[in-house]
């Protein structure tokens, strides 16, 4: 007697930021649908994030459908697009390294990235190396600014920033924090944060 399939369950989850111009989640949800479909996969949950910037620390239905992937209630995310998941290259891996630990699957329909696919694993290292890289790249160049900025004889502040302070500025701006919640967070002044940060040539990389 042949063994029946084991029901896989999908969650669909759609993000339509402030800058979409009113765009309908349902053009990201209805071909992930048929993606089910065509894959045999029951969806077992939608979880869209409407008129929300990827920046936003906060997203309900985001924070929803990750507590129910670390409860094991699904088996395999779908995403429109890398994107609308993450808002940055950072927060993405950390994002997906979990999944992963959780034995839970991960697609980006319009990017070709399955990550339950020797293929998909292997972009997902290379995604993680790109984000590590950047990372590196934009504290190199603040670094490199504040020293140039020193060497000019400008202040940088009524007191620089610790190094240790320094890089945490960079990483909370690089994960998409605001300037203001930098400041709050690490309990420096508004014009650390901003001082710290102005001679980045790339801003974060915040997903919009």
């Amino acid at each position: 007697m042949e063994k029946e399939r084991p029901v896989i369950r999908a969650a669909l989850y759609a993000r339509c930021s402030t800058s979409d111009k009113g765009q309908d989640p349902e053009l990201q949800l209805a071909p992930l649908r048929e993606y089910c479909q065509r894959r045999d996969l029951a969806i077992s949950g939608e979880y869209i994030d409407n008129g929300i910037s990827g920046t936003k620390d906060r997203r309900p239905e985001l924070d929803r459908l990750l507590d129910a992937a670390r409860k094991r209630q699904v088996d395999l995310i779908l995403v429109w697009k890398l994107d609308r998941f993450g808002r940055s290259l950072k927060q993405l891996v950390t994002a997906l390294d979990e999944l992963s630990n959780l034995g839970i699957g991960f697609i980006s329909y319009q990017d070709n990235i399955d990550l339950t696919t020797p293929q998909g694993r292997l972009m997902f290292h290379i995604i993680g190396a790109m984000a590590e890289f950047e990372r590196e790249l934009i504290r190199e160049r603040v670094k490199a600014g504040i020293e140039n900025a020193r060497r000019k004889g400008k202040r940088l502040g009524r007191k620089a920033l610790a190094p240790i302070v320094s890089d945490k500025v960079i990483a909370l701006r690089q994960d998409g924090f605001s300037y203001r919640d930098i400041a709050r967070k690490l309990e420096v002044s508004l014009g650390s944060v901003h001082k710290t940060l102005s001679n980045a040539v790339p801003e974060s990389v915040a997903f919009v």
